[in-house]
Order: C-alpha cells, then structure tokens, then sequence
C-alpha cells in the first residue's frame, strides 16, 4: 500500500471529525464519575463511536458519489475523485463498522445498542431522510443525541433531562448553520443547481434558515443558562458557579454565526473548530471552567 493511497484513506474517513464524538465524554464529565473503570468505558465508548462514524462517512460518500462529483468542493473526496474505488470503500466501511460492534462490546449490551442505532438511523438518512427538509436536520441532531446516551445510559450513568436538551439545541443549530453555509457556498460559485449537489436544498431559503438558526441558537443559549442555575444542579454539584461558564457559550455561537457569514465558514464544524483560534480557545476554555467548577 503507497503512502497516496494512505493518505487517500485517511482522508476518506475523516479522522479530524472523531472532534464530534466528545459528546460521549459529556455524561462522564457532568456526572463526576471518573473512577478508573467508567473513564476506560467512555474512551472504548469514544472509540467506538469513532469507528462507526468512519463507517457511516463512507457509506456516505458510496451513495453521494454522482452528486459529489457535481459539487464544487466535494468533486475533490477520494470517491468522487477516483482516487479509490467503490469496492474498497465498500471493505472499508464494512471492516470499520465490525471494529465499532467490537469496542462496543467490550462496554457492554447497551453500548452495541447505540452503535446499532446510529448506523441505522445513518443509513436511513442516506438513503431517504437527507432529502425532507427540516427532518433532515433533526436526524443528524439525533446521531448527537445517541452519543450522549451511549455515554450515560451505556456507562451506567443517569442521562440528565438539561444536558439532553442543551445537546438538542446545540446540535440543530449546528446542523442548521451547516445547510445555510452549502447554500453560501452554491450561491458564491455562480448559482449552480441546489438539487445536483444536495437535493434538500430545493426546499430551503436563506430566510427560512436564519429563522431556524435563530431559534436554536437562542434556545441553546436559554437552556444551557438555565440548567447552570437550576436548584438540581446547583444541589447536584454543591456549587452555583456554573454560571460562569455561560459566556463562553454566548461567546462561541456568536463566533460561529460570524465565521459563517463573514469568513465563508459552517460547512465544516469540524474544520471550522480546528482552524479558528477564537472558536477552539472558547471550546477549551469553557471545558477547562468547567472541569475546575465541577471538581
């Protein structure tokens, strides 16, 4: 195996999004277990999710080839570039998918439950929920969904109801900015055909997103706010100085809606948290209040 194809490989699964699967850790991080056997669950947990991901983004690009290929950046992906054929991708995708039923099994029953789910709400959004408006993003939101519960209920821990809803929030506004962002991109190179790049965009406008953006981006803020306050927090960590870490919150999702319009960025969660310095001091910012508040 040549070092291109390699590359080629890597690139192809996407190793730089594993980013994403951290919400596993969040139900360790909140619920204060971090005894040595729950922390090696969750990084098992974590690496399961990272493998099953891997998977899904393959599938992914086996069933987007064609319209990848019509897509301005996209053309570029492994698949739709040529570089490595639908057979090996088929390989890939299947050996991944295998290596996250392994881990998963390591943690437990529960654990193979999520990972199940997750690739089958994948598979299904691939091949037909991608394509209804509005649907399309709350089932992208529910693979984040499944990875808090597999880092609660899959760990033995009890899910919180705020934590849930935070994620939701969070999550929808994510997926919400990424569509308004590939409508930035089709409309920056030269009004190509919403439908030859991703169907769904058919039936979205700028206006409807931003409305969409809006409220998720107020929601989040609102939940997250109230859950640092709330007399079940406050009971269950003994501190009421979670507040403190709401400004970096505010902060983050006004970064993200300025990268997005500003710097052509919300395409790309992933990327855009790697290369904006603003953004991922913020993210290690607040992970870092948070861990010395909760401790």
């Amino acid at each position: 195996m040549n070092n291109q194809l390699i590359k080629q490989i890597i690139k192809l699964i996407r190793p730089y999004q594993y980013i994403k699967n951290s919400f596993v850790l969040l139900g360790v991080m909140f619920s204060k277990q971090w005894d040595k056997q729950t922390l090696l669950s969750a990084a098992l947990a974590f690496l399961a999710f990272c493998a099953i991901a891997s998977s899904v983004y393959v599938f992914n690009d086996i069933m987007d080839i064609e319209a990848d290929r019509q897509h301005p950046t996209k053309k570029n992906r492994p698949l739709a570039s040529g570089a490595i054929s639908v057979q090996v991708a088929w390989s890939i995708s299947g050996g991944l998918a295998l290596l996250a039923l392994l881990l998963a099994a390591i943690v437990g029953l529960w654990m193979v439950l999520f990972i199940v789910l997750y690739a089958v709400l994948n598979v299904g959004y691939s091949l037909r929920w991608k394509h209804i408006a509005v649907l399309d993003v709350f089932i992208i939101s529910a693979g984040f969904m499944l990875r808090i519960l597999a880092g609660t209920m899959g760990l033995e821990i009890a899910p919180s109801s705020w934590l849930l809803l935070c994620g939701l929030m969070l999550t929808l506004f994510l997926g919400f900015a990424k569509r308004r962002a590939e409508l930035i991109v089709i409309e920056n190179g030269g009004g190509s055909d919403r439908a030859l790049t991703r169907k769904v965009l058919s039936d979205y406008s700028p206006v409807i997103i931003e409305q969409f953006m809006s409220i998720s981006a107020a929601c989040t803020i609102l939940s997250y706010s109230l859950y640092t306050v709330s007399p079940e927090t406050v009971a269950r960590h003994g501190t009421q100085d979670l507040i403190y870490t709401v400004p970096f919150v505010v902060y983050g999702i006004f970064r993200y809606v300025f990268l997005l319009h500003q710097r052509g960025r919300g395409n790309d969660t992933a990327r855009d948290l790697y290369s904006d310095p603003h953004l991922l001091l913020t993210v290690l910012a607040w992970g870092i209040v948070t861990l010395v508040v909760l401790s």
